[in-house]
């Protein structure tokens, strides 16, 4: 697991890639002048991961080594044979751990804030200034100063930025907004994708596609000619999603994309690599040693296209619930995701008309019938007995309507379903996912933090914004104050933002998934923002 090795397709590029149809094999890869801990550093990496010295294994990938990595691996592989070897000093004399502190560095809560006033001074606490290029950090550098989440997740995410960026249009700060757009257009440029996170061992995936929805934020913030300097960066991003669709066989998939029976080509969560996740190394490699060996690949892709859902872990992606064994990410097509491409499609779409508003709609043509035609296959994608929208299995078509999940609301918050299925489907998230702290995550107890009994921000935000732009401003109200009733709750207690809540039971903390629930926090902060503009209550001074 752990040796370096050459070009493969098992290898993701670090570098430009190449956004053309060709197959695995044909890919040419260049590796970067950066750190890869997985790869760089031999057998330490797994030694130490699975050492247990680190509960967290994302604290081993974030740490600095001290030396060259090449000089690392060969200390290492002598002092390991000499009597008295300690592991934890070795790691301790050869690399600098990153700090050992909460979201906050240092901030402590005032007991007389309100939480919004806390939210706006927390702003430059969780803001990091453009990054110096460093060979031997494992961080990706970006050129601008950007928004963290807070606690272990020290650097720049992808999805989470979107409902960061709620939060600061309402302070005032498209200013900083526009430098985290900018990060994310040069990392398009740079790498090819927008990565999970700004770290190298993200960069074989990427996250729920945002971008462009960012784009259109800061556009109805700004205005229309600021944004359409993102035009080129949405293009190309959208290239990186529907790789390989040109050339794809119907009922076939390669990569992210899925090309239907009938032509229609929509997309799943994938990642380029099949080895154990470096932040979460053991972990996965524990569940895979209780799979036979020819099944352990599957596996860890499997849990790696689920950390491109941002949904990672839930029994969404679980072929049995309780198992998480049992992931099947990769076979099934997501509403939301194609929900949100098909968002790309139309804002590439009219930014592109425009931009060639001269007479040169080429662009927008071609744009628009991408659009048209995924939103027919999404909206293929309700039940209607069911009255709810569900995930697809690629291979059968059969519509996975046995996990309904906040997914569901989608397609309402991109205005794609009729206004009778938005309408019933706004009914059955009252009556099965409204519960008295905001709208749980399924209704299903796996233990995963994607499941019952958790809300979390952004989908609080998809869901109340759904319903209410299929006229359900009603409920939309009530959840809103159900939501922020319990964030301010929390906050009056705790003095502290979290990343995901319990919303069956406010007495109880969230649980569930590989880490404790962590505080801070970037999209809690954005989200309650965004809702308090529409909202009194907690959100008063």
């Amino acid at each position: 697991m752990t040796k370096r090795y050459a070009v493969s397709g098992a290898r993701f590029a670090v570098a430009l890639l190449l956004l053309t149809a060709c197959r695995p094999s044909d890919r040419q890869f260049v590796r970067p002048p950066s750190y890869d801990p997985a790869h760089d550093i031999g057998s330490l990496f797994s030694d130490v991961q699975l050492s247990g010295i680190f509960p967290d294994s994302k604290e081993f990938v974030d740490a600095r080594p001290r030396f060259a990595p090449a000089t690392i691996e060969a200390r290492y592989d002598s002092a390991r044979r000499t009597t008295g070897f300690v592991l934890r000093a070795f790691v301790a004399q050869n690399f600098v751990l990153p700090p050992q502190q909460a979201a906050g560095d240092g901030y402590h809560t005032v007991a007389s804030q309100s939480m919004t006033a806390h939210i706006t001074a927390l702003w430059p606490v969780l803001t990091r200034p453009p990054d110096s290029a460093d060979a031997r950090s494992s961080l990706i550098p970006i050129p601008n100063p950007y928004v963290v989440p807070g606690g272990r997740f020290r650097e720049v995410y992808y999805w989470d930025s979107y409902f960061t960026m709620l939060g600061l249009v309402q302070s005032g700060r498209t200013d900083l907004m526009k430098d985290m757009l900018d990060n994310f257009a040069h990392l398009i440029r740079t790498v090819g994708h927008i990565p999970n996170g700004n770290r190298t061992y993200y960069l074989s995936r990427s996250q729920p596609p945002y971008f462009a929805a960012m784009v259109g934020l800061y556009a109805r913030a700004t205005d229309t000619a600021h944004a359409l300097t993102y035009l080129d960066a949405m293009e190309k991003e959208y290239a990186f999603w529907m790789d390989g669709a040109d050339t794809l066989a119907s009922g076939h998939a390669y990569r992210r994309v899925v090309r239907l029976p009938d032509g229609v080509v929509l997309n799943r969560y994938w990642d380029d690599s099949d080895e154990p996740r470096p932040e979460s190394y053991r972990p996965d490699v524990e569940i895979g040693q209780t799979l036979p060996e020819s099944l352990r690949a599957k596996f860890y892709r499997n849990a790696r296209a689920t950390a491109e859902s941002g949904w990672d872990f839930s029994s969404r992606w679980m072929r049995d619930p309780r198992d998480l064994r049992t992931l099947e990410t990769t076979e099934l097509i997501p509403v939301d995701l194609n929900s949100l491409l098909y968002n790309a499609e139309r804002t590439i779409a009219a930014w592109g008309f425009v931009r060639n508003g001269r007479g040169d709609d080429t662009l927008f043509r071609r744009f628009k019938q991408r659009a048209d035609a995924r939103r027919q296959a999404i909206l293929a994608m309700y039940d209607p007995k069911a009255r709810f929208f569900f995930d697809r299995r690629w291979r059968t078509g059969a519509l996975v309507t046995d996990r309904p999940s906040l997914a569901a609301a989608a397609p309402l918050y991109f205005g794609i379903a009729s206004d009778d299925q938005g309408k019933r489907v706004a009914a059955r998230l009252e009556r099965d996912f409204l519960k008295p702290g905001g709208f749980v995550t399924t209704n299903f107890a796996s233990g995963q933090q994607w499941d019952g009994p958790n809300g979390w921000p952004p989908l609080e935000w998809l869901t109340i914004e759904g319903v209410r732009r299929y006229g359900r401003s009603d409920l939309a109200d009530k959840a809103t104050g159900r939501w922020l009733n319990l964030l301010d709750r929390t906050y009056r207690s705790t003095g502290r933002m979290m990343e995901k809540y319990d919303v069956v039971n406010a007495n109880k903390k969230a649980g569930g998934g590989e880490y404790p629930t962590q505080d801070g926090f970037g999209w809690t902060n954005g989200v309650a923002l965004a809702l308090c503009a529409q909202k009194a209550g907690p959100c008063k001074d």
